[in-house]
């Protein structure tokens, strides 16, 4: 893929077609915590009331078309040297590098935008090999197991800790 073609930006309620086809996938929302959305209504109401509001959701992009997101949750007070990354890209476009470049693209973005932060770290499901992969082409470096840590879904799991301070380098 031409990474010339990639973008990021904020979410519009016009990429609401375009979302059906990746966020009404299970098998990319399979490892995120949104639920896959079943109709245009469902999609729009959440571009409108989850995207858009969001402190710092971008459409990932191929050609201004929407496929995907990446999402950063600032900390506040004592965390707010710190951010949490997570990302999801359309099926037809896995193993492609867009994942990959997203990130690239969003790490100077959060440091511009958020001058506190030092962090950014990602969690990821311990059999999410793609997502793991993503990260150490970045340069984040996995931290650690954390076992049985949290619920997804209604599965207990266990997930990898990744995280890429601000004097690291991106690859």
């Amino acid at each position: 893929m031409d990474s010339s073609r990639i973008s990021l930006r904020p979410f519009k309620l016009t990429d609401v077609d375009d979302m059906m086809l990746w966020a009404g996938d299970d098998r990319v929302t399979q490892t995120i915590r949104w639920n896959t959305l079943t109709s245009k209504e469902e999609a729009l109401t959440f571009i409108k009331d989850v995207c858009i509001s969001h402190p710092w959701r971008r459409s990932i992009c191929i050609d201004d078309r929407s496929i995907g997101f990446i999402s950063v949750f600032p900390g506040s007070g004592d965390d707010r040297n710190r951010v949490d990354v997570g990302y999801a890209v359309a099926f037809e476009y896995w193993g492609q590098g867009i994942g990959t470049e997203a990130v690239k693209m969003t790490i100077p973005q959060v440091y511009s935008e958020f001058p506190e932060v030092i962090r950014l770290q990602a969690l990821v499901d311990v059999e999410n090999k793609a997502s793991q992969r993503v990260l150490e082409k970045v340069g984040f470096i996995k931290e650690g197991k954390l076992r049985k840590y949290g619920y997804h879904k209604g599965k207990l799991v266990d997930l990898f800790m990744y995280s890429l301070l601000s004097t690291e380098s991106i690859y």
